[in-house]
């Protein structure tokens, strides 16, 4: 190679670095974080999480009664605020026969872009496990006309060994790549998993994970804020970026020893200080 082709080459090479270091990744609330507020106000609420710097909410499983009247009112909200939902966290009627079409209604008024299942409800065994996985490959179908995606959000029995097979695992083997696996850190974390190992094993799948922390002890748990606890988060960021194809963050907190919306703000803060 010659003096002015490896020069270009590594100036090239330079550059694509330079632009994935630069890379801005939005971090936003799962608006479950601030459940009681919101209940009490929607309106406030998100403009309140908006004002803290947040850029994306996820609406949890209350959205799905709106109708698509307030559903155009809290997108025109949110346009006004400069604020997005890229996905929304649903129950079990939003994926039957009645309800897929009013939430592919309502996500697509919200501007979403994932309908996620929060949850399989009980399951029974691996066999149970992949009929979650047909349902998922099932909805993944429907909802591509739509221009919409899905994805599973795990919690802590996912992650657990079953008949020597983590749930998560049969789910990440029997659903097409298009459906995201919404990494729930905190809950990883507390089931004895390394997170870094689970997104490294799903390459370009884990879109979105849920930065919630945990740490043992007696009034820890999920009640520590973000980036008080246990989880790995600088090796975490690190994986997401470079092999889990991550495309935006959402902090999660059940609860703490502060009110809902200083607790969204203080989670903020620590953001900040670990990914500036």
């Amino acid at each position: 190679m010659s003096r002015r082709s490896f020069l270009a080459v590594s100036g090239a090479a330079s550059l694509t670095t330079l632009a994935s270091a630069a890379k801005h990744f939005a971090v936003g609330l799962e608006m479950y974080s601030v459940r009681g507020e919101l209940a009490k106000d929607p309106t406030a609420t998100v403009r309140a999480v908006a004002k803290m710097g947040y850029e994306v909410v996820e609406f949890f499983a209350p959205y799905f009664t709106w109708t698509p009247e307030q559903a155009k009112d809290m997108r025109k909200l949110m346009d006004d605020l400069g604020i997005r939902c890229n996905s929304t966290h649903n129950n079990g009627p939003s994926f039957t026969a009645d309800g897929l079409p009013k939430a592919i209604e309502l996500n697509k008024i919200l501007g979403s872009q994932y309908v996620v299942m929060a949850s399989a409800g009980r399951v029974v065994g691996l066999d149970g496990w992949k009929k979650v996985a047909d349902q998922l490959s099932d909805v993944s179908e429907k909802l591509q006309p739509a221009g919409l995606r899905t994805g599973y959000h795990n919690h802590e029995p996912e992650f657990v060994a079953l008949d020597g097979k983590r749930p998560m695992e049969v789910l990440a083997a029997n659903t097409p790549k298009e459906v995201m696996l919404q990494l729930d850190v905190g809950t990883c974390v507390e089931a004895g998993y390394d997170p870094v190992a689970w997104i490294d094993a799903n390459p370009g799948r884990i879109r979105c994970l849920h930065c919630k922390d945990w740490a043992p002890g007696p009034d820890k748990g999920y009640r520590v804020l973000f980036g008080e606890g246990d989880s790995p988060w600088t090796k975490i960021f690190a994986a997401a970026e470079a092999k889990g194809g991550v495309e935006y963050y959402l902090i999660e907190q059940e609860g703490s020893r502060f009110p809902e919306l200083e607790t969204a703000e203080r989670c903020l803060a620590n953001w900040k200080k670990l990914k500036p």
